[in-house]
């Protein structure tokens, strides 16, 4: 059995353009699907998070209008109270990546807030990538990416083609005028190549050891071909 690291937000809120704090944290069938698929294969799943706090899920992404009706939500809400590995999280700084065979990133708009200016997220997103292990990144977690800045200032993703929650679903979710900034936007300014698939289909972009998502019906998919690569 091998340990997978899940890095997640640690915030609560995502700040608005107008400071408005909008209620958050990560979203629930993201980090629920790839950890349904990775203990069923015999993982032992690790969390980290900034500081160590314990990750508070989106409230909006347990509604049932989110996870196809009553019985997905319902699915997605036992399977998060089966993952107690979210009640003790390491800190970000405590990550030995010698530990783990693959590292994943769930989403939400919390990485918006946190991990998308994470200096320590950054280092660890760059030393999965030059490890070769798997590292998945799915929906608005690739702002961490941002993060992921090498001594001359370049991005270390940059080349590289990645899947991320687009301008069009922000726009559809009714964010978009709203936000600081918008995810697709930021990561082509630092270089990134952006595969933009359809709106809230399932859309995973494999390069190289990394393997990134769209949307939240892109992370079973995701599951999928990170465990491919562990086989």
């Amino acid at each position: 059995m091998s340990k997978i690291l899940f890095v997640m937000t640690g915030v609560d809120h995502w700040t608005l353009a107008d400071g408005t704090k909008h209620p958050t944290g990560f979203w629930a069938e993201e980090a629920a699907a790839p950890y349904e698929a990775f203990k069923a294969a015999g993982h032992e799943i690790v969390v980290a998070t900034p500081g160590g706090v314990v990750p508070t899920v989106d409230k909006g992404s347990l509604a049932p209008e989110v996870n196809g009706g009553q019985e997905g939500a319902d699915k997605v809400a036992g399977v998060l109270a089966s993952f107690t590995e979210l009640q003790h999280p390491i800190t970000l700084q405590d990550v030995d990546l010698d530990d783990y065979a693959a590292v994943f990133y769930p989403g939400g708009h919390g990485p918006m807030e946190d991990l998308a200016v994470d200096s320590t997220s950054g280092r660890i997103l760059i030393d999965t990538l030059d490890s070769g292990k798997p590292l998945a990144v799915v929906c608005h977690a690739p702002a961490a990416l941002l993060a992921a800045e090498k001594a001359d200032g370049s991005n270390a993703f940059a080349g590289y083609q990645v899947a991320a929650f687009t301008n069009a679903e922000e726009t559809q979710a009714g964010f978009a005028d709203k936000a600081k900034w918008l995810l697709e936007t930021r990561l082509v300014e630092a270089g990134v190549d952006v595969q933009v698939g359809e709106p809230w289909a399932p859309n995973v972009v494999v390069d190289r050891n990394l393997v990134t998502g769209q949307n939240p019906s892109s992370s079973a998919p995701i599951a999928v071909e990170v465990l491919k690569k562990l086989a």
